[in-house]
């Protein structure tokens, strides 16, 4: 939890290494998981490893909770599996009509969870600094909103859902398209392949929407008067526009995506602040 989110933030207490990639060249790599989690351990002590879990678990659930109830409120009418080719406009407007539900209960359910999420960046993002301002979830609350008002507990939201919504529509179609047009009911196993098109669309699709969940996490800690939320170690964005900007020109938009194999960044142009 903690390697992860100090690796999107861009802290790197430790040397890149050399190796080589797939054509053997040789290349330097930032220190994976394991390496980075024993830093943390040495730093912090195992305690360190779990910064922030108690209002992730909270967000977690408060999701969970949220998804079910608006499910009840606004049941899906079941509609019977169409994948014959001559009934693709029936299909597709299945399709259509479950991800329209599936956004309204990601949307709402985000919604809710966000400011336990904000609390659990916050708290997690403190090793750096080695602060103390955000030490427990109640407390956390009313520092937030003492601090910045209703609007503290919901920055970042607006890339997180963007990033949902966009995850919800690529994924259900491209699965559809493929299981309409790529998936032949004649095939002894296409029930089986169908049940897992969507699963691998997901894990496709999930690395295209990743941007703004990182933008969305930065957002979260950005100009929050933590250290790593400050300069140097960021700047202090007027809005999650102007970060993704940055980003983008750094060619970091990406950056902790991945936790085993991580090549050092190539050093970018600056790119004006203001």
């Amino acid at each position: 939890l903690l390697t992860g989110f100090l690796s999107q933030v861009g802290h790197e207490p430790l040397p890149p290494t050399i190796g080589r990639n797939v054509l053997g060249r040789k290349v330097l790599y930032l220190p994976g998981f394991f390496t980075y989690a024993r830093h943390i351990v040495e730093v912090d002590g195992k305690r360190g490893l779990f910064r922030g879990l108690t209002p992730r678990l909270i967000s977690s659930t408060l999701s969970t909770v949220t998804r079910g109830s608006v499910k009840k409120v606004f049941p899906l009418e079941d509609m019977e599996h169409v994948s014959n080719k001559d009934d693709v406009k029936t299909s597709l407007r299945k399709v259509v009509k479950e991800t329209c539900h599936e956004m309204m209960m990601q949307s709402v359910s985000r919604v809710v969870s966000h400011p336990l999420h904000v609390i659990s960046m916050r708290c997690m993002v403190q090793f750096i600094g080695r602060e103390v301002k955000y030490s427990g979830v109640f407390s956390a609350i009313g520092r937030i909103f003492k601090e910045e008002g209703i609007l503290g507990f919901f920055v970042g939201l607006i890339p997180h859902i963007l990033g949902d919504v966009i995850f919800l529509w690529c994924c259900n179609l491209l699965a559809h398209f493929i299981n309409t047009y790529a998936v032949d009911d004649n095939f002894s196993q296409a029930s089986v392949i169908r049940s897992y098109t969507k699963f691998v669309m997901g894990i496709a699709v999930s690395m295209l929407t990743y941007p703004f969940l990182l933008v969305g996490d930065l957002m979260a800690v950005n100009n929050c008067g933590l250290r790593a939320g400050l300069p140097p170690y960021a700047p202090a964005f007027a809005s999650w526009i102007h970060c993704w900007r940055y980003l983008s020109a750094q060619g970091q938009l990406f950056r902790g995506s991945s936790l085993l194999f991580r090549r050092a960044p190539i050093p970018a142009a600056s790119f004006p602040i203001d």
